[in-house]
């Protein structure tokens, strides 16, 4: 008879059963590793992380689960540098606030994060929401309890008096009441800093300011700048105590300029910014995140009777159709670019149109995808786990039939979407 000894002795020399592994046959892989794109490779994915990337179509062992992907081009998940799930664009977004309740709005917003996750887009940054719906989703997509992209969420922007995200503009006096910074909106630097406070007591992973005047706000300017110097220092010196990024909707060259000079880490839309801002955007080392897809949409609803108010209307017939050129020259000025679409602006699930215009306005197809891979990756600064197919990083995969980098729109035809290692779509 066997003492428990020996037994634990025969176990230690009994040859490690082999994990079973899902096996991946890509015809072509972009890594997202530089320019690097290989041909006829097998990823190997164990657990949540990639444990393999090899040549050759290694054949499954006893156990290992096959994916055949020869015809197709696999790459990292996307990620959405600019969207809003507690919002999307319609001739009665202005009175939702009456008419939903908070329920609604992140019931919905379930269903807009599953489309964005099964367009391929595996990670977003939330850019202010409302309800802190966006706070919610993250833990109930991380409990498993809804499909949606991995979440970083800014919560609520943080806006000044009568500024863009000052969740009162265009309502009746006796309803404007005073709104604080646990509204998100400050005035003054004890209020910069009790907002960015109370983001992190809100469970937000980064800060969103609005800079400027923007486009959709019922307020007159699009482009004023709204916060002073020691405002935005503030904010980003508080931010970098709570380990926060902070972004930034600007549109106004004067606002641009006093947050970048401030130390801000995302520059979204930036439609005035000028030569010299992109020079200042490359001496911080600014990103910046263009939201095309945004500023057709509005220029193109401006055209449509009663689908904006008109204060609304005019900024968006002005200020939606400058957006790529200022992407063209802002590209071929060599100011680091991250993906974005302001999805909520525009359609949620056709995030990907992006590629279709940032390709249109002079960046080669790697180069868009590498702004929705890599780029978005370093600028949360999780490059170390995501953003490109690395043995060791997060297995973050998607496909496309064919090749995207010969035909941009394949990109609108993501049929395999692999998060942290568990197939949501195939």
């Amino acid at each position: 008879m066997k003492t428990t000894y020996s037994l634990i002795c025969s176990a230690l020399l009994m040859p490690a059963l082999a994990q079973a592994a899902t096996l991946i046959h890509a015809g072509t892989v972009i890594t997202a590793e530089g320019s690097q794109v290989l041909k006829n490779q097998t990823l190997v994915v164990e657990g949540d992380k990639i444990s393999g990337i090899e040549a050759g179509f290694r054949s499954p062992a006893s156990g290992d689960v096959l994916i055949d992907l020869k015809n197709h081009t696999v790459m990292p998940g996307l990620m959405d540098m600019h969207t809003h799930f507690s919002y999307q664009s319609s001739p009665t977004a202005y009175s939702e606030g009456f008419t939903m309740n908070e329920a609604d709005v992140a019931l919905r917003g379930a269903t807009y994060a599953e489309k964005t996750l099964m367009s391929g887009f595996t990670t977003v940054r939330e850019l202010g929401d409302s309800h802190h719906i966006s706070t919610a989703l993250r833990k109930a997509i991380d409990a498993g309890y809804v499909k949606g992209p991995r979440i970083f969420t800014a919560g609520k922007s943080i806006a000044t008096t009568g500024g863009h995200a000052d969740p009162t503009n265009g309502v009746a006096y006796q309803r404007m009441g005073d709104p604080t910074p646990a509204d998100g909106v400050i005035n003054g630097v004890d209020d910069a800093r009790k907002a960015v406070r109370q983001r992190y007591k809100e469970g937000a992973d980064l800060i969103k300011i609005t800079a400027t005047g923007g486009v959709l706000s019922v307020a007159k300017s699009g482009m004023n700048a709204q916060f002073k110097d020691d405002e935005l220092k503030a904010i980003v010196d508080t931010a970098k105590d709570y380990g926060f990024t902070v972004a930034v909707h600007a549109h106004g060259k004067e606002g641009m300029e006093r947050a970048i000079k401030a130390g801000v880490h995302s520059i979204e839309h930036g439609t005035f910014m000028d030569d010299n801002t992109m020079k200042l955007m490359k001496q911080y080392g600014t990103y910046f995140v263009p939201t095309i897809s945004a500023g057709k949409y509005v220029a193109e609803k401006a055209k449509v009777p009663g689908f904006f108010p008109e204060m609304v209307r005019l900024k968006a017939a002005a200020i939606g159709p400058l957006i790529q050129q200022t992407f063209a020259r802002a590209y071929k000025a060599g100011v680091k670019i991250a993906f974005g679409t302001d999805a909520g602006v525009g359609m949620h699930g056709d995030n990907w149109q992006e590629f279709v215009f940032m390709t249109e306005a002079g960046m080669p197809a790697l180069a868009a995808i590498q702004s929705a891979t890599i780029e978005g990756a370093r600028l949360l600064g999780v490059e170390q786990n995501m953003g490109s197919l690395k043995v060791g990083k997060i297995a973050d995969i998607i496909a496309v039939p064919g090749d995207p980098l010969a035909d941009i729109q394949l990109m609108g035809k993501v049929n395999f979407v692999m998060k942290a290692g568990v197939v949501y779509k195939n």
